[in-house]
């Protein structure tokens, strides 16, 4: 599944990454992959910021905000039903473009 292109808080440095390839192993949606011995992010849209990478890197190569964000915001509408709104304050629906 993607979501809204463009808009994760998911940062990647990676000359901070060792080539553990934990990352890989516990994403959900298949953000990353193994090149040339070290991570690679291969489709930073399908990352839905649930953290487990970045809780996963014992090196810090990775960071990203949990739980906010376009990506949090459709999945809590797909739950709970209605628009995602990307929690700005503004009531913007992200699918609009809005803040995010």
């Amino acid at each position: 599944m993607r979501y809204l292109a463009g808009v994760t808080s998911l940062a990647y440095d990676r000359e901070k990454c060792s080539g553990c390839g934990r990352c890989t192993e516990v994403c959900p949606h298949g953000v990353f992959a193994m090149r040339e011995k070290r991570a690679a992010v291969v489709d930073r849209d399908r990352c839905m910021e649930c953290g487990a990478c970045a809780k996963n890197c014992d090196f810090g190569a990775i960071t990203v905000t949990a739980g906010v964000g376009c990506a949090s915001a459709i999945i809590r509408s797909m739950i709970v039903g209605g628009e995602p709104t990307c929690g700005c304050g503004d009531g913007t629906a992200a699918s609009s473009g809005g803040c995010c």
